[in-house]
């Protein structure tokens, strides 16, 4: 062996070595890290500002404190008056497969009313605030624009603002905590894209209901509704975090959640991300070989997805279940199937207006179609990431 191969192996071994010190290190912080304590446990606080008050819920089957049970439950044994639940998507239950209509209901366990704000209407109604004094918010987000649950929050502000109630937001982690993607333009405002924000955030739901408020987003104006956020203790930006509830029924694990940002944009092409299958979000794959060796065939599974993206077809594609990757925001899958469809974009992008809303803009559709490798289209995004994140800072609470 020549001393250049052997300075090589002794530099590999050594790099090994302090990689798998810095993984047994991280493991023993992680273990001797306090547990999160997130806003719904902290309930002396949420008591004090609840007493007396006739309340309204948005939550859903995340909204569990670290003892296991409920937040509706906790409050009414505490003797808070609720008064309902505002049900968004997915449902009180998180159930409902995405998309479907909410319906209004009563809860079978607590005989509490359940109305709808995912149906008939994204905004609570007047004559759904007009028995309550204010609004709770405890929903697990995953730090992705595109999902509902922050479209949501926002409508519930500007309602709040509208008709005089109080908005609590009781706060949890992002489990993908970056600042990545490009921001919303005008004329691509939908329930998947609301606020002029990255498709990933980078932000806590009580950090981004302050940005909200403090860059005069609602319609009401500037500053307009009457917010309050109960912090968690024991997070900070940066560290990891596992849901220990779905937070979605497409969203069954760690590694569905951290691929969801990547992955989302197919929904708005013809290949599948695995809807339909026991690893929603986990695989991607087409009707041809042409796409890889790994073989699935979406069906309709009852509260998860009635009618999946290539439902009862062979799909062929890739595996990610056990993708080494590490969550943010990666162009790397989107461009590789372009690639492997013949770059027949028309075919490919089987719904555009979908896709362009999904981005928040036409611009990395048109990137992709006009072969932009990934550094070229990011480096189009960072000028507006760079403003982004000094106006974020003025919000951050961790």
């Amino acid at each position: 062996m020549n001393r250049i191969r052997l300075y090589k192996v002794i530099f590999s071994l050594i790099s090994c070595a302090i990689l798998a010190a810095t993984m047994q290190n991280n493991a023993i912080a992680q273990n001797l890290r306090e547990p999160v304590i997130n806003g719904a446990d902290r309930i002396d606080l949420v008591m004090q500002l609840a007493q007396n008050k006739r309340v309204g819920l948005i939550v859903n089957q995340t909204s569990i404190l670290r003892n296991g049970v409920h937040l509706l439950d906790t409050l009414l044994e505490e003797g808070i008056q609720i008064i309902k639940v505002l049900a968004l998507e997915h449902g009180f239950r998180g159930t409902d497969e995405a998309g479907a209509t909410v319906v209004n209901s009563r809860d079978s366990h607590t005989g509490i009313s359940i109305s709808s704000i995912y149906g008939n209407n994204y905004k609570p109604t007047v004559a759904q605030l007009a028995d309550i004094d204010m609004i709770i918010f405890d929903i697990q987000d995953v730090g992705a624009r595109f999902y509902t649950y922050i479209s949501t929050m926002h409508h519930a502000m500007e309602a709040c603002a509208e008709n005089g109630k109080e908005f609590i937001v009781l706060d949890r982690p992002n489990p993908n905590d970056f600042v990545d993607g490009p921001i919303r333009k005008n004329g691509f405002t939908s329930f998947i894209s609301l606020d002029p924000i990255p498709v990933l955030h980078g932000l806590t739901v009580g950090e981004l209901a302050f940005m909200i408020n403090g860059e005069g987003w609602l319609v009401t104006g500037k500053n307009s509704c009457n917010l309050q956020v109960i912090p968690m203790e024991n997070w900070k930006h940066g560290d990891p975090y596992s849901l220990p509830v779905k937070p979605s029924p497409n969203l069954p694990n760690d590694q569905a959640i951290r691929l969801y940002a990547s992955l989302c944009f197919f929904e708005g092409t013809n290949i599948s991300v695995g809807r339909g299958t026991n690893f929603p979000f986990q695989a991607l794959g087409g009707p041809d070989i042409k796409y890889g060796t790994f073989t699935f065939t979406p069906q309709p599974i009852p509260g998860q997805d009635s009618n999946p993206v290539l439902k009862g077809v062979a799909c062929f594609g890739t595996d990610l279940r056990n993708y080494p990757f590490e969550g943010g925001l990666s162009l790397c899958f989107l461009l590789d199937f372009y690639r492997k469809s013949g770059f027949k974009e028309k075919n490919f992008f089987a719904r555009s207006r979908h896709f362009d809303l999904l981005a928040g803009t036409d611009a990395l559709r048109l990137q992709i179609i006009r072969g932009f490798s990934e550094q070229e289209i990011r480096d189009t995004w960072q000028n507006e990431l760079d403003e982004y994140k000094i106006m974020r800072e003025k919000y951050l609470i961790y």
